[in-house]
């Protein structure tokens, strides 16, 4: 939606007049203060509020995620701030003033998504923040002119640029967070969030990478590597468990290059969090990259066998021509992928690998896509994530020489028909199996589990089943998941230490309470860091 103001504002302080309390003081600690009740007769009527009246913190929001599980991280994040300094967050558009639309940078069809969400909303007349990596790797196209942006590095201040948009006022929050000089990860991991799945906690334990992949966008916007430091990962992974959390799940562009920025590495990390999951709860690693998995080989090796640990690590492999990783500048060759492969296939018993594979990146000749074929057919991927290629702008890969996009969508075909040539869990069939429950299936007829290998277990949809560990004889095997019933005899085991967190509630808020005032609720709201976040917010 254009901007109210004649020109863009590069912050939000610049819009803070001296007599004006800003947003963060509205929200900041302010322990002296105390409600006090007055007669109703001193409430004159020019003090009642207009219809008109534009009050920061009292609209509907709604928040729509593109793209990867970090990003999923970040939205929930900003939801958690929102709701708790005030603002009511819905599932329906329509019901919403304010959409904050966070999007994703790495193909063209989610830039596409955002781009038309962006319109939707304006012809809707709603107000718009824009956050993710697509305005903060291209803040300048003519598509985001005059729109509100909060910055992947900026989500602890998402209130501030909410509650500017809802002024009519633009405002871009795009820096980098530093200290000393050194970048850091990204917000605090201590802020409010509201989990999409109050049973599943997504941890983001560094941002960026070390690569200079040719067709990657994502670069642009999450930029070098940032690891958090272990204490603070280890200490959201023990609030998480005590919120009622049974699976956690570790994130960021290259989970395998944590820690080289800060001195430690990843298996230090997860020897120490492994420490932390109460029994029956599980942990899940995320993408690694080839070359950084390599070194730590025999301590992932390790971890992945750990009981609480599922045995599943996504490594893509994008190609296994080594003509087209080197156009990609992915620093490793095909038969260090297949290292890595074969030694945890050795290692660890049944671990599922999954990857990614590019289909008419530049150059690619129909010998280079023949070796991606013969990869899947020697390793029969379970789960095999397959992209035709999108030039992105700005990448080094949009500037090459680009496959006929007929060629491009074949290829495309051809890898997706042999992948759905076999069925992986067929020999499953029969087994007996701990399953953690979760979630709900698309279809709302199933509770979705996960066994050791993080295979998609469904199960029947019983209340009791939700967050537990239970007991299953797998009967039926599909391409993409198992079915099992239930052993009778088998108790549900419950892995949460504490009564997980209600859908839509907010985690990282120590206590609440209201108090009542001459008829006038007041909300006093703690967070876990003993801050005061919001003194007091009338409801």
């Amino acid at each position: 939606m254009p901007s109210a103001c004649d020109s863009l504002i590069d912050d939000i302080e610049d819009m803070v007049s001296s007599s004006d309390p800003t947003p963060l003081e509205r929200q900041s600690a302010r322990k002296s203060i105390m409600p006090r009740s007055r007669k109703k007769k001193e409430l004159l009527s020019h003090e009642e509020l207009q219809t008109d009246s534009l009050i920061p913190g009292t609209q509907t929001i709604w928040m729509k995620t593109w793209g990867c599980s970090h990003n999923n991280s970040d939205g929930e994040y900003m939801a958690g701030q929102l709701a708790a300094s005030g603002y009511k967050m819905t599932d329906n558009p329509s019901d919403a003033d304010l959409w904050v639309l966070n999007s994703c940078t790495v193909k063209n069809p989610a830039e596409d998504h955002f781009r038309n969400s962006i319109k939707k909303a304006q012809e809707q007349q709603k107000k718009v923040v824009l956050a993710g990596c697509v305005p903060q790797a291209q803040p300048r196209m003519d598509y985001l002119k005059g729109l509100s942006i909060i910055g992947v590095q900026q989500i602890d201040r998402v209130v501030e640029v909410v509650d500017e948009a809802v002024k009519g006022h633009s405002v871009r929050l795009l820096g980098q967070k530093k200290d000393g000089g050194r970048r850091l990860g990204g917000a605090r991991l201590d802020l409010p969030k509201i989990r999409k799945n109050p049973l599943i906690e997504i941890i983001s334990i560094n941002t960026g990478c070390l690569n200079a992949c040719t067709y990657c966008k994502t670069k642009h916007a999450r930029g070098d590597l940032a690891s958090y430091p272990i204490e603070e990962l280890v200490e959201r992974a023990r609030q998480s468990f005590q919120e009622g959390v049974c699976e956690i799940w570790l994130t960021s562009e290259d989970t395998g290059a944590y820690g080289r920025d800060i001195g430690t590495d990843l298996p230090t990390l997860l020897w120490r969090l492994v420490e932390e999951i109460p029994d029956g709860a599980m942990l899940r690693l995320g993408m690694t990259n080839p070359p950084y998995i390599l070194e730590h080989l025999e301590e992932m090796a390790k971890i992945l066998n750990h009981p609480h640990v599922y045995a599943f690590l996504h490594v893509p492999v994008q190609s296994a021509s080594d003509s087209v990783l080197m156009d990609m500048k992915r620093e490793y060759c095909v038969d260090d992928f297949k290292k890595v492969v074969d030694f945890l296939k050795e290692r660890v018993p049944g671990v599922t690998i999954a990857t990614d594979l590019i289909c008419g990146f530049p150059g690619e000749t129909e010998k280079d896509f023949q070796e991606t074929v013969d990869l899947v057919k020697l390793y029969r991927f379970p789960s095999l994530f397959i992209n035709q290629f999108y030039p992105r702008p700005g990448t080094p890969a949009a500037k090459m020489e680009q496959v006929p996009a007929h060629m491009k969508k074949q290829r495309t075909k051809e890898l997706s028909q042999l992948f759905h040539s076999y069925n992986p869990y067929d020999h499953k069939v029969g087994e007996r199996q701990h399953v953690l429950v979760t979630e709900e299936s698309f279809d709302a007829q199933y509770f979705v589990s996960h066994n050791k290998f993080y295979e998609q277990v469904l199960v029947p949809k019983k209340a009791e089943f939700k967050g537990k560990m239970i007991e299953v004889d797998i009967y039926e095997a599909g391409k993409h998941f198992l079915k099992g019933r239930p052993v009778e005899e088998s108790k549900p085991f419950t892995p949460s230490i504490a009564k997980p967190l209600q859908k839509g509630e907010v985690s990282g808020l120590l206590k609440s309470y209201l108090i009542l005032c001459s008829g006038r609720h007041y909300s006093a709201v703690y967070l876990h860091s003993k801050e005061l976040f919001a003194a007091i917010l009338m409801v």
